[in-house]
Parts: structure tokens; sequence; C-alpha cells
């Protein structure tokens, strides 16, 4: 009896899956017979990388390659144009209910009783950003803000790896999913999206922006997107900080990611991409969601996670435009995806209901606990992690805008979860403070968000998630000043969803049903008929009264019982944004001048 170590033993099980695959769904024959209509392009600058080291294999090899698995030759879509060789079988753009069906059939993941297909992500149940590199190049060199972020790569050893991952691919099936980011047509890119995974491919085909029929047959990848949890690092050798890496080519346009099964890599690594390539068409990218009402009147919420942005965005008197990554041209917003990421610990469909509604079949669910008897979901569990993700294209809410796209915004918030207890919960901002703030992206953690964190610590994160945006900060703050010159009617307001009336574990937070109010008088121009202070110590403008909120709120230091305290702990708080903006030395005098002082002034 043949005993088959446990490489062999992998690859034999992952041979007879691709035969039960191709038998049960037909896919050689229709692949054979449809071939000769795919046409698949790319840009010049893949082939300076991706050439295989030898010549791509001919007619005899693929023989060989038929008879050592028992399967036709199939057509690979141009994947020889990477490099990628000796491939067993590939699958482009499938259907939903057939990656469904692979996926299950692979035993990536279980079916819950609402439809949805759940995974789970092992070791990493978010991004690692201590794994993502960009590759030092000369042509981009000069444009990246090079920190403990945006940490540098050489291209020896991202073609090394890139090799390597040519060699990991042989004789595995691979899922491709051709589309498109950006819903403006003047200024979309196309994207293929390369997986080892069918759950994977399944989450970007939700995730980006779908083709037709006729999009499809003429695709131009723009992007190229590579990922393969399966192939690991090895950090003595390449030089990186573990198994996963997730590595940025901006000059070829190239993710390559492994070591990972989190999918929010692809979605986010795409989205720097965006941050890199848009400023060069004069497009301010922005790390936020996106709403419009029935007047054409479009609104932009910026915000750090737990700020309450995918909450406040998703208002039923309101269209969603996207929850999370858009773009500002010349001729107004328009979302970068076709579908939404959005966090689902403790999700209720009491207080979300859109999102709960859109999780069915078709939406993919990560490191949600499930019954595995009755398929139940249990989204308080925090079992596997905090960080529990649901997937689902944006037609699966009822009031989404098919289009993608808005007007230049009238009204622009900017959300804060101060646990400090010091910001009042809404004031509005001058064009220099709404660039201050944009370049601070103040909020706060908690005791319990991460580990080692017992006292509510403040987060400074450019632009609302700098670690998304390869170019300097002052290059994205400069385009929404630019912008805000441009469209002078355009309202910025700084929001306060965390604590009133002390810090964290002594005061309490501010209502959800108050914020609602001032964000909807904020949104309706309401703001625009009441009077408004300055801070003593911020300096923004707080508004003396809002249509249905108590008024003894919008004065923080009148919530406290001690007013020193108060005092003590916003000039604490007003250091450490003074602290952070040191990075910005640069920064024309106006904005700096903009951020809060260090001491009480009188009003």
């Amino acid at each position: 009896m043949e005993v088959l170590n446990r490489q062999e033993s992998q690859e034999y099980e992952r041979q007879i899956i691709s035969q039960l695959i191709c038998s049960r769904l037909n896919r050689c024959e229709i692949t054979a017979s449809n071939s000769h209509t795919v046409r698949t392009e790319y840009p010049e600058s893949f082939g300076s990388i991706t050439q295989p080291s030898e010549e791509t294999p001919d007619d005899s090899s693929q023989n060989e390659l038929q008879a050592s698995t028992g399967l036709p030759s199939h057509h690979t879509y141009g994947l020889e144009l990477l490099g990628m060789k000796n491939l067993h079988q590939v699958y482009r753009n499938l259907s939903i209910p057939e990656l469904v069906e692979h996926a299950v059939m692979r035993g990536e993941g279980r079916l819950a009783d609402n439809g949805a297909f759940c995974v789970e992500t092992g070791k990493y149940t978010g991004r690692s950003p201590n794994d993502r590199f960009i590759v030092d190049e000369p042509e981009s060199h000069h444009e990246v803000d090079w920190n403990r972020i945006n940490r540098p790569v050489s291209e020896a050893i991202f073609e090394q790896l890139y090799q390597r991952s040519l060699e990991y691919l042989q004789g595995r099936d691979l899922y491709i999913f051709d589309g498109y980011v950006g819903a403006d047509p003047k200024y979309r890119f196309g994207v293929r999206v390369i997986n080892e995974l069918a759950w994977q491919n399944l989450f970007v085909h939700q995730l980006f922006r779908r083709p037709t029929t006729e999009e499809l047959d003429n695709h131009h990848a723009d992007f190229i997107v590579i990922a393969l949890p399966g192939l690991r690092s090895d950090p003595d050798r390449d030089g990186l900080n573990s198994e996963a890496f997730i590595l940025l080519h901006l000059t070829r346009q190239i993710v390559l990611i492994g070591g990972t099964h989190y999918a929010g890599e692809m979605k986010k690594s795409v989205f720097s991409l965006l941050n890199y390539v848009m400023t060069k068409r004069n497009v301010l990218p922005m790390h936020g969601a996106a709403n419009i009402d029935a007047s054409g009147h479009t609104a932009l919420f910026f915000g750090l996670s737990g700020t309450g942005k995918t909450t406040l965005s998703a208002d039923p008197n309101r269209r969603l435009i996207g929850d999370d990554e858009h773009g500002w041209s010349e001729d107004g917003i328009f979302n970068f995806e076709g579908g939404c990421y959005a966090k689902t610990i403790r999700l209720s469909q009491e207080h979300e209901p859109q999102i709960w509604s859109a999780i069915r079949f078709g939406a993919l669910l990560e490191n949600v606990t499930l019954d595995p008897i009755t398929r139940k979901l249990d989204y308080n569990s925090d079992r596997l992690t905090e960080n529990t993700r649901a997937a689902y294209p944006l037609e699966f809410i009822p009031n989404s805008v098919a289009s993608g796209m808005g007007n230049h915004p009238q009204t622009i918030i900017f959300l804060t979860a101060d646990a400090f207890g010091v910001l009042p919960p809404i004031a509005r901002l001058t064009r220099e403070q709404a660039m201050y703030h944009f370049l601070s992206g103040y909020t706060s953690k908690l005791a319990g968000t991460e580990r080692g964190i017992t006292t509510p610590q403040s987060t400074f994160s450019a632009c609302f998630g700098q670690v998304f945006f390869p170019r300097s900060p002052m290059v994205y703050a400069q385009m929404l000043g630019n912008r805000l010159l441009h469209h002078p009617q355009t309202q910025v307001y700084l929001v306060n969803t965390g604590w009133s009336g002390g810090p964290y574990g002594v005061g309490k937070r501010v209502s959800i049903q108050h914020t609602r109010k001032m964000v909807s008088a904020a949104l309706n121009g309401d703001l625009d008929q009441v009077n408004y202070k300055p801070h003593p110590i911020f300096k923004i403008l707080v508004p003396e009264s809002v249509p249905g909120v108590p008024p003894e709120i919008f004065d923080p230091k009148l919530t406290w019982h001690d007013p020193i305290a108060y005092d003590r702990q916003a000039l604490t708080l007003a250091k450490q944004f003074a602290e952070n903006f040191k990075q910005f030395a640069n920064a024309p005098q106006e904005i700096a001048e903009a951020g809060p002082v260090g001491e009480v002034v009188s009003c």
C-alpha cells in the first residue's frame, strides 16, 4: 500500500476537488467553447516584471498537464502574460451561485440559515499594517510619504516573492474577477483580481464594480491583485516581518498578497492604489461615506472606526451612494466601489435594519459565529474577533444610488468619538479649521478595544485613514481646501459622538437620537439660521441651539460637575492636538493657527 506524504496528499485532494467541480458544473466544456470570445488587455508596464523566466509552455507541455490531471487543456484568459503557467482550471467571473457552489464543495465555509456564506479567516481577523509594504522604486520614490505606515520594500524582494508566487500557482485552480473601481466612467480603472479561493473571489465580486457582458468581453486591467493566502513568506529569507505580506507596486499597479486570509486586505490595497493615482487626475480620494437627499443635496461623512460613520450615513430619508471610499472630482462625488463591507459585531435588526436585511444569499460573512447544526448566526459573539464583517453588493441596500454618483457636497461631517468628554456635540468649522481637523483625524480608543489599553487614548490618523494614503497628508488636505474654496456653499461640521458630562467612566455617551437630530439639522440647512460662539480652547463654532436637542449640552463645560477639571482635561487634549500637528511643519500658517490654543480664552 502506497503512503502519501502530506504534500502529496494535499496535491491529490486538490486535484480530486477540481475534477469534482468540473464534473458538477461542466465548466470545462463551457470554457473551451467560449474561449475564442475572450480578450484580455494589460498596460505595458505589467510586462516589465511579469514575463516568465522561461518561455510560455508549448502544446506538448499542455498535453503533459492534461495527461497528469486527466482534464482537458483550457483557456487562461491572458494569465500567461503575467508569467502564470501550468495552471489547472481557471474560472473567470463566475456567477454568485457558482462561486458559492465552488466554495461549498471546496470546504471553504458554510451557509447560514439566512443564505449568507460564512468563513473563518484564521490567525488574521483584520488588516495587518505591519506586513504592508510599498515597493521603493525610482518613479514613485519621491511621491511616497515614507514613514512607519508606508514602509519600503526593495524591487528585488518584490520580484523574488512574485516569482515564488508563479511557482506556487502551478497545478492549482484559479478564480479571476475582472471588473472596475470608480463609478464615474471618466475616472474608472479596470481591476483584475486573481484568487486561489472561491470565497475570496466572491468577496471582490460583491465589493468592486461588476462589468456588463460587453464590458467583460473588452476588459482592460489597469490594476492587478494576486491574493494567495496559502503562500507564506519566509521572514528571514525575505526580510519581512512575518509569513503575511501585502506588497504594493505603485508604478506597475500590482498588489501581491500572501499569508493572510483576511479579505479586507484586497479591498484596502486597491484603495491605496486609487489614493495614489487619483491625485494625478485631480480627484480627491476620500475615506468616508456619502449619501444624497431627494433634492440632490450630497453629504460626506468622515470618521475612524467607532465614530458612527456607517450608522449615521445609513439614513432612511436619504439614499446611500457608498459607505467607505469615494472620489471628489470637478464634476462631483462618486463611489469607488460597488459594495459594502460592514462591521457586524452586536448587529441588530432594530438599530441597523438595512445592514441586517442585506445579509442574505450572495452576502459573505467573515468570522461571525455560526451554530454548526441550526446555522443560526450569533452577531453578539466575539469568539473569533470583534472585527466581524459582512460583504454585500450596494444594491442589497434598498435606497442606494445605482449610479454611485452625486453632486458636489453641500455638507461634510467629520465624526469623532471623544472619550475625554471635552468636545462639543456639534460645531461648525471654517475652511482653515476643516483642513486642520482633516489633517488631525482625531478620535479616541477605549479600554478593551485593543490589548494593553486600560484608559481612553487619543488617536490621530490624518485624512481619517492615514494607513491607506501613500502620499503626504498635505497633498490631500490641500485638495480638500481647494474644493472648499471653489464651493463656498459647502459647510463642514465636527460632530462628537463620544462622551459628555465627563470622560469615559464618569460622563455618558451623547444620545444617538440627539446626534441624529443635530446631523439632520446640518444636512437640512437648519443650522444656517442659528447663532454660534467660538469654543474658548478649540475655537470651533458652537451653535447655541438645535431644534429638538436640549440647549444645555452644547457647552460641554456646563455638563461637567467640576468646570476646573473640564478646563484641565480640555487643555490636555489641546496639547495632544498640538503635539500631533508638529509632523505638519510645512503646513501654511493659517492652517496651523486654526488649531486649539494652549490656554483658556474668554469669549
